[in-house]
């Protein structure tokens, strides 16, 4: 006797046991990782920060060796490369004083502000 005769195969229909549940697609987690890349980048432009004062300061201390300056390059580049904020106001202070470009070299001006430096009119 055949119990299951009333029973049709289904060709067409997955089977439900062979679907596996799909993954949430990374909504939350790409939100979070925006906010953590947001993070480590205002955290890098504020090193810069920091860092161009101190860099200063050590300039004026160690005048005969040029240790701050390359710590001053450093904050510079961290804050112009991770922060809008700190690249206007950098325009801003080049834009005011058009001579403190003259003393950045050209590979500082394009790692930093995307740009040749500006020539001076004499």
């Amino acid at each position: 006797m055949i119990l299951n005769a009333h029973i049709t195969p289904m060709a067409n229909t997955p089977d439900p046991f062979s679907q596996r549940p799909q993954p949430l697609v990374g909504q939350p987690i790409a939100a979070m990782g925006q906010g953590m890349r947001t993070l480590v980048r205002q955290c890098f432009a504020l090193l810069g920060l920091a860092l161009i004062p101190i860099g200063i300061v050590i300039a004026v201390l160690t005048p005969v060796l040029p240790v701050g300056l390359p710590i001053v390059i450093l904050g510079v580049a961290l804050l112009g490369r991770n922060s809008l904020w700190g690249r206007r106001w950098m325009e801003g202070v080049l834009s005011r004083h058009p001579s403190v470009e003259r003393f950045a070299p050209n590979w500082l001006m394009k790692l930093v502000f995307a740009r040749e430096k500006r020539r001076l009119r004499s």
